[in-house]
């Protein structure tokens, strides 16, 4: 920084007298078109389109518009508070497992073991598997009766649980499964965030004596805050959309002991009620939005430099 010193003998620094310039785009206003275009397409259209559609009582041929009715019942439907809180639990808790698991299965596969690229494989292979598949198969394996679990267990003396028929287990189990199928992103993102660290850091650090432990919570750890605002808003979002791996394991039951918000939407559009359906997904984006904006906004300013 270049200082000078003025007449009257005060000391200020040239480089803040300049004003700051907004940094011009090097690129062309006709390179955002397409982009654009397909954002208001595939976007902007159908998200207020839902908006309008949420007012009113539709069919594939005809539409009435009913004002805020369709909230207003949508909000009366016993099934929906167990909704709101399976999903907010379900969303936090797989979101917590992931940002713990993946950050240490991060700090393992990044340290010098023998085999970790194929250990780096075999966490990021449930990533590739599809969903439903994967619901599918664990629906299978978690058989209470006949499943390869409950089989395995009984196998060494202990009687397994019903893990998608106990009203009490059914949501932790799916998002048990959530986890090991989602881990992976998770771990990727630690992976890249610590491989990014300088290894300067450590080596000083080892020279003042600093113990492993140390390292972990005055270097790693705070360096990777950019990686865990990723690892939790990633998180979040895709808990508080679930469904396909809910619906594919238990379709909300027992009873309703595993309804989400996005599975109480899926079955008021079964039942034929499409406007309904349609609130219920503009209150779902709301939620989502409501939550995930805010902490966007906050992480960003915790990571902004001052």
């Amino acid at each position: 920084m270049v200082s000078t010193l003025t007449p009257s003998g005060v000391q200020t620094a040239s480089n803040q007298a300049r004003p700051r310039r907004r940094r011009r785009s090097p690129y062309p206003l006709w390179f955002f078109a397409i982009p654009g275009l397909l954002f208001i397409v595939l976007f902007a259209i159908p998200t207020f389109a839902s908006f309008y559609f949420s007012l009113t009582r539709w069919t594939l041929s005809t539409t009435e518009f009913i004002g805020l009715d369709n909230f207003i019942l949508f909000f009366k439907e016993p099934t929906l508070v167990s909704g709101f809180t399976h999903t907010f639990i379900y969303a936090f808790l797989t979101s917590a497992a992931k940002v713990v698991l993946g950050m240490l299965l991060g700090v393992l596969l990044t340290s010098k073991i023998i085999g970790r690229g194929y250990l780096r494989s075999v966490v990021f292979f449930p990533v590739l598997v599809s969903t439903i598949g994967v619901g599918l198969t664990f629906k299978i394996l978690l058989d209470p009766f006949n499943g390869l679990v409950n089989k395995t267990l009984a196998a060494v003396g202990i009687t397994g649980p019903g893990w998608l028929t106990d009203p009490s287990l059914a949501l932790y189990s799916v998002i048990g499964v959530d986890v090991w199928k989602g881990i992976g992103i998770a771990t990727l993102i630690y992976i890249a965030g610590m491989v990014a660290i300088p290894q300067e850091y450590y080596e000083a650090a080892k020279v003042d004596g600093s113990t492993g432990r140390q390292m972990f919570f005055n270097i790693t750890l705070p360096l990777l805050r950019p990686a865990t605002t990723t690892v939790i808003l990633l998180s979040l979002i895709g808990g508080l959309r679930s469904f396909d791996l809910i619906w594919a394991m238990t379709k909300g039951g027992p009873g309703f002991t595993s309804d989400v918000i996005a599975s109480v939407i899926y079955k008021q559009y079964q039942a034929g009620f499409y406007g309904l359906s349609t609130a219920g997904n503009v209150v779902l984006f709301v939620v989502v939005a409501a939550i995930v904006v805010p902490m966007s906004i906050y992480f960003n300013r915790q990571e902004a430099p001052r």
